[in-house]
């Protein structure tokens, strides 16, 4: 029983430990401090700011923007495009519908300029102005009054605008560039030879290779600014190797926690009190399809484990090709 006290006193006190030591492993420094007074505490001020902390985690409809009209009908093509696929159908067959059932009801006004078999019925109409709308035209159902003529006029001009009109933006979010790239879903702080660094592992996931990769990392931070405001600070973390020309399979990026290094110095209970994150984007040209494409992610200090490093997935197999271990890519390992 005293022995699994004392792991578990041992391994509670590893992790205070590593959460206050500085990740390059240097002895503290006695900071000096300011006595600046702000209006506002620190805690509030986290509080009142802590919106724009998590990049990743918050999308655009959790930000709400006060004196920032967003009109759909100013923007559409782009609100169509970025609409969620669910969003996009769900409004497109609304759409539908309800322009049919206008011009059924227009129809319905004079249902006598309509030839056919039968009482027309608003049901009969609604299809009817479906075949119009698609310029489809069965044959049984016919204009024959003014009024109608003039109503299917307007309608197969309406009819052949929308159908252009959602070819066109259907393709495009098919057509649009994708990048296939995979971050892990965690960074690590590896010490190997001495040397503390900063990694995160990419992956391509299509067959074709990404061309002429180019990486960039920032440290992004809450400080408090010299006229006593909390502002987002963005700090560049210089990689080992940004410019990739070609990536394949998988490739790590690492930053060396040097004396130039913002982060150089900071523990994790430091980073986590100023809401750092670890910001992350990678552009690159699909060989394939011969068009940019970008990708980003974020990561937030407590998905940053100290003192490990990410495990081998390249091998080589007996009948002399190259195995991707994708199931591992995720996979780290302690020094």
């Amino acid at each position: 029983m005293k022995s699994l006290f004392r792991q578990f006193r041992e391994k509670r006190e590893a992790r205070l430990t590593a959460r206050y030591n500085r990740l390059d492993e240097t002895p503290l420094e006695e900071t000096g401090k300011s006595d600046r007074k702000t209006h506002f505490t620190t805690k509030d001020a986290i509080r009142r700011f802590r919106t724009h902390a998590l990049v990743e985690e918050k999308g655009h409809r959790d930000v709400v923007r006060v004196g920032l009209s967003d009109s759909v009908w100013t923007d559409l093509y782009h609100h169509a495009l970025t609409a969620s696929w669910p969003a996009f159908v769900y409004t497109a067959v609304i759409s539908y519908f309800l322009i049919n059932l206008f011009f059924a009801l227009l129809y319905w006004v004079e249902p006598g300029q309509i030839t056919g078999e039968g009482q027309h019925t608003l049901l009969s109409l609604f299809f009817f102005s479906v075949q119009t709308l698609s310029t489809v035209g069965y044959g049984g159902m016919v204009p024959v009054g003014p009024y109608a003529n003039v109503i299917v006029s307007f309608e197969v001009l309406i009819g052949m605008m929308l159908n252009a009109l959602a070819t066109g933006v259907v393709f495009a979010r098919f057509a649009r560039p994708r990048a296939r790239i995979m971050f892990s879903n965690k960074a690590v702080i590896s010490n190997e030879n001495g040397i503390p660094a900063l990694c995160i592992r990419i992956a391509n996931l299509r067959l074709s290779v990404i061309l002429s990769v180019d990486v960039e990392v920032s440290l992004s931070r809450l400080v408090v600014s010299e006229n006593g405001h909390l502002v987002r600070q963005f700090d560049q973390l210089l990689l080992v190797q940004s410019h990739v020309p070609v990536l394949r399979f998988a490739f790590v990026m690492a930053h060396v926690i040097g004396p130039e290094s913002p982060l150089h110095g900071k523990s994790m209970a430091e980073l986590e009190k100023e809401e750092a994150e670890i910001v992350v984007t990678v552009t690159g040209t699909d060989e394939a399809l011969g068009q940019t494409v970008f990708a980003r992610t974020a990561y937030r200090f407590d998905h940053v484990h100290h003192n490990h490093r990410f495990v081998d997935i390249v091998l080589s197999r007996p009948d002399g090709r190259i195995a991707v271990d994708y199931t591992r890519f995720h996979d780290i390992e302690q020094h």
